[in-house]
């Protein structure tokens, strides 16, 4: 059994590195608590229809385009900014790839190709005022939420429609069942693909967590308990199999569009954690000048995580083009706050520099979780915003009373 290293506490009181990502740790654990929470409570609520097999493959596939987006703003807001413009470069997207595809009879995924390199030019214009002319996120992006739906608007006079189904698969579809179906009294008939996979998503879970404690104290990086470890390790183990569980029991088993987020995950996981790109967006946020004096290049970082964040709001635009199976002018109205939502809820904290790719997906499907569990409880949807609103409130009121708690903020 390991024991708790605490390191002496920095010289100017304020909480080191180690001790940031410690706090992150239990902020990631009670916020699965409250996921599990909100599960029981919903599935009570709605007479155990909130985990019927369908209705999570619909939560998924529905709330996709919340937690690509609530990637990308992660890394944005990590780095001290905000984007306010990603629903509207939603809307224009699906105008792109409407277009390309119903007019221009160009090929999907050439469309889709289109459509990134759209999203990244969305990125590198708002990036050159951002990082180069020094115009505040808050200004730029307002702006941009203002011009690309009016793009939106101009390029989509009219509903376009008529894709092709491998095209509208990737947002409604499921991945083929090769491996048949098990069939046993006590499970039911399961999509072997699904069950594989959920497996090897668990085994991965335990070995990634076991891997980064054992970095963590060779490194003297503070450890939490043991039992919370585990309870949290254990915890996102037993929601992964759960989910897989179910999921194989769906109509069409394991959704295309999960394993384009999962790959999502693991790479931008990775650049936070393991590069100097990702070490820099988190040392800009945290302190700019400081950062600038130790030699980061913060125009050249800050540029790059606007470009990241207009590619992703591409791939979220052909995400929501392909479920909805048309391409609409008002597509992507108030995304942005989901997404700006799904970061806060996940652990970011609103003066930048602190947030992880994790906690904007448990962010995300805390949303996620709402969205759908009010939805069959036919709630009304002003009530459904009032909540949700609510649930963002006391989010980042409790970043910052556990900020002021560990004398981060005066």
């Amino acid at each position: 059994m390991s024991t708790p290293i605490t390191p002496p506490a920095s010289p100017d009181n304020h909480p080191t590195l180690g001790q940031r990502f410690a706090s992150l740790n239990l902020r990631e654990s009670g916020l699965i608590i409250a996921l599990l929470g909100l599960i029981v409570l919903f599935q009570v609520l709605t007479g155990g229809r909130l985990l019927a097999p369908d209705n999570i493959a619909s939560l998924v596939q529905q709330n996709a385009y919340v937690m690509i987006l609530s990637i990308g703003m992660m890394l944005v807001i990590i780095a001290g900014h905000i984007d306010l413009s990603v629903g509207s470069t939603v809307a224009m997207i699906g105008g792109v790839v409407g277009i390309a595809i119903a007019q221009w009879h160009v090929s999907w995924p050439l469309a889709i190709l289109l459509a990134l390199a759209v999203g990244a030019l969305v990125g590198v214009w708002q990036g050159f005022w951002i990082a180069y002319i020094g115009i505040p996120a808050f200004i730029v992006t307002l702006g941009g939420m203002l011009v690309f739906r009016g793009f939106a608007q101009l390029l989509v006079g009219q509903t376009i429609s008529g894709f092709p189904g491998a095209f509208i698969n990737i947002g409604n579809g499921a991945l083929p069942n090769f491996l048949g179906f098990t069939n046993t009294p006590s499970l039911g008939y399961i999509d072997g693909v699904t069950l594989l996979i959920g497996t090897l998503a668990a085994g991965a879970t335990l070995f990634t967590a076991q891997r980064q404690r054992r970095i963590a104290a060779s490194r003297n990086i503070p450890l939490e308990s043991p039992a919370l470890f585990w309870g949290r390790t254990i915890g996102i183990v037993v929601l992964l199999l759960l989910l897989a569980y179910r999921l194989g029991l769906s109509t069409d088993g394991f959704p295309v569009v999960l394993v384009i987020i999962a790959i999502l995950i693991a790479i931008f996981t990775f650049v936070l954690r393991s590069t100097r790109f990702g070490r820099n967006i988190y040392a800009i946020g945290g302190n700019y000048r400081a950062a600038e004096l130790s030699g980061v290049n913060v125009k050249r970082d800050t540029f790059r995580v606007f470009v990241l964040m207009g590619t992703l709001a591409a791939l979220a635009g052909v995400v929501v083009t392909s479920r909805a199976g048309a391409a609409v002018a008002a597509a992507g109205t108030s995304y942005e706050l989901d997404a700006i939502a799904a970061c806060f809820i996940g652990g970011a904290a609103v003066t930048g520099g602190v947030g992880r790719i994790s906690g904007a997906i448990l962010g995300a499907l805390i949303m996620g979780v709402l969205n759908i569990g009010l939805s069959i409880l036919a709630v009304d949807p002003a009530w459904q915003m009032a909540i949700k609103g609510l649930v963002l409130i006391v989010a980042v009121a409790f970043d910052l009373l556990n900020k002021r708690k560990s004398g981060s903020l005066s």
